[in-house]
């Protein structure tokens, strides 16, 4: 019988084909590429939002008025199993303790704190009982309660890991809390008793020298902010004798280095030489190396130790959420930190949703507003800019950071340097290197960059913001 399958496949073409098809039409149509894609491109909200000032020697330092302010700074603890031990060295983060350096005292004073463990709603301190101790908050969050003007109680502080309370009133006689301390959640604390650091101040002569030189310094006359005061008249009538003053300044003021972010581009001279049609293969991977540089540099300005904005924000610019999530409640305490003039929000974007979904849980919905073009949120007229390079913790918490953005107005700006050798972008250097034995270029591509906080109200973080919380 005769096969009537005209349709069966010879030699892998339709016996009934009519016309071309397209798996061989395409051998001879030359197909449309898009330009090589990069999924770690970012907004890269921060590098545009900065004003940027030029660095021509390389280091910029900030110059500020002389301040008496002692450090206020925060503890670190070690822990074997359960029990909690403070690191003697981190005692110096104490106002009373700060620039002591006898390492055998401060072993000593360590291992006097005794540890507790204080469940939720516990009170740790009353107020109007005799302040006789110092705290340190190992984990956990604990909250200051005192009373409001017409008698009601309200929440001044929310103290968590590493903060202290106490430690300048166990130098002062016969002082008492102005305040409550309440557990927010379950919490570790080390305490040291008034009459224990008395016994070690009474044993050491070095120590008492310490305290000295701080009531001696704590008397200084200095502003609101620390620093040190300038004396004015106002309001008075006649010819009094008018004060004399002068503005002192710190002596050792903070220089910033600029920082640097390097890689060597490397490209076979065969592959620059013929495959050049229709996009130039140098430029692409020149393109997407200074993209992935940049990604870096917002990253270092953020999270660097010694520059980043996450290290370098004062330590009484810092809050912690109330009960957690990013509360409309916590954004308004944040800019009370930042008040003059604040510029932008910074958060990460998962961040930004948990803050929209607490702000949908009570009603409340943002106005969003136009910044170069683009909608973005907004609390109180104060842009919301994402920012993924903000880290978030295992435990799903993270920070939101406000700054007041540049140099006019003592806020945050970053550094650079512009006109150097070689220059592709500002501050960015592309140089070629040579070609080596197998034939391959090199180029050295340099970005050199950072940040510096004018001033410490410049900057406020809220800290332990937790994005991962189910709401009932």
């Amino acid at each position: 019988m005769a096969n009537t399958n005209d349709s069966a496949p010879l030699g892998g073409q339709q016996l009934n084909q009519l016309s071309l098809g397209t798996p061989a039409a395409r051998n001879l149509a030359t197909t449309t590429k898009s330009p090589p894609q990069m999924q770690g491109i970012t907004s890269r909200w921060l590098l545009k939002l900065l004003p940027w000032v030029q660095v021509s020697g390389g280091v910029f330092r900030v110059n500020r008025r002389l301040s008496f302010a002692v450090g206020d700074g925060r503890v670190s603890f070690t822990n074997t199993g359960a029990a909690v031990q403070v690191i003697p060295q981190e005692l110096c983060e104490l106002p009373i303790l700060r620039g002591f350096d006898d390492a055998e005292l401060l072993s000593a004073l360590a291992s006097r704190f005794v540890q507790r463990e204080l469940k939720a709603g516990d009170v740790l301190v009353e107020a109007g009982q005799p302040s006789d101790a110092i705290f340190l908050i190992a984990h956990g969050k604990v909250e200051r309660i005192g009373k409001g003007k017409f008698g009601d109680q309200t929440v001044l502080d929310v103290l968590a890991d590493g903060d202290h309370f106490g430690a300048t009133t166990v130098i002062a006689s016969q002082d008492r809390w102005d305040f409550t301390a309440r557990a927010v959640t379950p919490c570790t604390v080390l305490t040291l008793p008034q009459r224990v650091f008395s016994d070690m101040l009474d044993q050491s002569e070095r120590l008492r020298g310490h305290i000295e030189r701080f009531k001696a310094l704590a008397k200084k006359p200095k502003d609101k902010d620390g620093e040190a005061a300038i004396e004015l008249s106002a309001g008075h009538k006649g010819e009094p004798d008018l004060p004399g003053t002068f503005v002192d300044y710190e002596l050792a003021p903070r220089e910033y280095e600029l920082s640097v972010a390097q890689t060597v581009l490397r490209i076979h001279s065969r592959v620059a030489d013929l495959y050049n049609n229709p996009m130039n293969q140098t430029e692409e991977q020149l393109r997407l190396t200074i993209e992935a540089l940049r990604e870096r540099q917002e990253h270092e300005m953020i999270n660097n130790r010694e520059i980043g904005l996450l290290h370098n924000a004062d330590l009484k610019q810092r809050i912690h959420t109330r009960s957690g999530p990013p509360t409309p409640d916590d954004l308004d305490e944040l800019l009370s930190l930042v008040w003059k003039d604040p510029s932008f929000f910074l958060a990460h974007p998962r961040t930004i949703a948990a803050f929209g979904q607490e702000c949908n849980r009570r009603g409340v919905y943002p106005q969003s507003t136009e910044v170069n073009g683009n909608k973005v949120p907004a609390w109180r007229g104060v842009p919301i800019f994402p920012c993924s390079k903000i880290p978030v913790s295992d435990a799903r918490t993270s920070s939101i950071l406000l700054m007041r953005a540049g140099a006019e107005k003592q806020g945050v700006v970053g550094l650079h340097q512009t006109g150097i050798p070689d220059e592709y972008q500002p501050s960015l250097s592309v140089r070629f290197m040579g070609i080596n034995e197998k034939a391959i270029i090199s180029y050295l591509v340099s970005a050199y960059y950072s940040v510096a906080v004018l001033v410490p109200d410049a900057l406020g973080i809220l800290e332990n913001v937790e994005i991962g919380r189910a709401q009932g």
